[in-house]
């Protein structure tokens, strides 16, 4: 079971802004702050660390799990609202499973930022 994870960014103050709004949909809110970074959670505690570090950013593929496919498209519409680009709309993706559900966004930094439900509606 993952803990947490940190993605790094260039600029913590757009991150904030972005991660704040786009995550939102699924429950996520900042849980601590401090100078150059941040945690989230959707929980009390936060699993999920920004860490503005502009000389060492290496996009990642990060999968959130949403509760609902309502979750997944507010998500996605919320990510782009706030500046990412569309790597992917809210839909069925069967080459994973018949009821895989997500849609994914970039994010300035180029992380590819996916939200899920794998249950069927």
């Amino acid at each position: 079971m993952i803990d947490h994870l940190t993605l790094k960014v260039r600029d913590i103050r757009r991150a904030r802004a972005f991660y704040t709004a786009a995550l939102a949909p699924l429950g996520y809110e900042i849980l601590m702050e401090f100078e150059g970074g941040l945690g989230m959670g959707a929980d009390k505690k936060p699993d999920l660390w920004l860490a503005q570090d502009p000389d060492d950013v290496r996009p990642v593929h990060l999968a959130f799990t949403a509760p609902s496919r309502t979750a997944v498209r507010e998500f996605h519409a919320a990510a782009l609202r706030a500046g990412a680009k569309d790597n992917g709309g809210p839909g069925i993706r069967e080459h994973y499973h018949p009821t895989y559900y997500a849609a994914f966004v970039l994010d300035e930094n180029g992380h590819n930022l996916e939200a899920v439900v794998h249950r069927p509606e």
